[in-house]
């Protein structure tokens, strides 16, 4: 017996709403990210750790709202807490490791193909493995191309991500990439969905009137909401998220020559930090200072 499956309950109300939770995960980890490239040491790591935990769990709170609106008109739906948040878990730990490849590595072909490619599928492991939560007096079927087609918009827009990351300074530009990213999150999801098949047991108990998931997937929300809530203060009391450094502050070393036309590095002040120093520019202090 096959059941009817109902997406959209309330509306564009949850499509609409999941959408705005995707875009404010993906632009706070954009900007984290972008964050992590003007430091050095532990704060790096703590800034893209602090991106990855907020796309894991901007992409899980989009999935979980949108399912809200899910419902499976001959059987009462339930969810299984310990493989819904290990969803959570396989979502940050995957993009965490997508978003470190890159973040130290740079925007390299070869870093941004694995780190988006383990990316994305992070995030169909996320949506499956939460969709293998969900209890019912049936069994999910699935169309195996749809599917394919989902783990591929998923690995695209997870390696689109990454480089606007790294690649992406301003302010409006990142909040544009993090638009980008919601809707292909969003079509991902729904793409998922519309692969999925509902065969129902024949001693399936019909679901009450009324009956909605609301009231078992609210409470898993309110940690990763509280989270995201969190990490926009951060981001917001942290005016280097927003604007960038301050002119001059921090300057590349750059290139200049000399009346013989020889290319030489120009020298870096001393007594200040020297982040962009590089290797011709350290032997031509070294041979300086002897």
């Amino acid at each position: 017996m096959q059941g009817t499956v109902d997406g959209f309950t309330y509306g564009l109300v949850t499509p609409v709403a999941a959408f705005l939770m995707a875009c404010l995960g993906a632009a706070l980890g954009l900007r984290c990210t972008n964050r992590s490239l003007r430091t050095r040491g532990a704060s790096r790591a703590g800034w893209l750790a602090l991106g990855a935990t907020s796309i894991g769990s901007g992409i899980w709170t989009m999935h979980f709202i949108a399912m809200l609106g899910f419902s499976v008109r001959e059987a009462p739906v339930s969810y299984d807490r310990p493989l819904t948040f290990a969803s959570l878990a396989v979502a940050i730990v995957m993009v965490g490791i997508g978003i470190f490849l890159v973040g130290y590595r740079g925007a390299t072909p070869m870093a941004l193909v694995t780190g988006g490619t383990i990316t994305g599928l992070g995030v169909a492991s996320m949506h499956y493995l939460g969709m293998a939560g969900m209890t019912f007096e049936g069994l999910f079927a699935y169309d195996t191309l749809t599917v394919s087609l989902s783990v591929v918009i998923a690995v695209v827009a997870a390696t689109a991500a990454l480089w606007a990351a790294v690649s992406i300074h301003g302010f409006l530009p990142s909040l544009g990439a993090s638009v980008v990213m919601g809707v292909a999150v969003s079509g991902m999801h729904y793409t998922g969905m519309a692969a999925l098949q509902v065969h129902l047991h024949p001693d399936a108990v019909p679901a009450p009137p009324g009956d909605a998931p609301t009231s078992l997937i609210l409470p898993m929300l309110i940690g990763p909401g509280c989270f995201l809530l969190l990490a926009a203060v951060v981001v917001m009391i942290d005016p280097l998220v927003v604007t960038g450094p301050a002119a001059g502050s921090v300057r590349p070393p750059g290139r200049t020559r000399d009346p013989l036309g020889r290319v030489t590095a120009v020298p870096v002040q001393r007594g200040r930090s020297r982040p962009y120093e590089t290797v011709s520019h350290r032997e031509y202090r070294q041979q300086r200072n002897r």
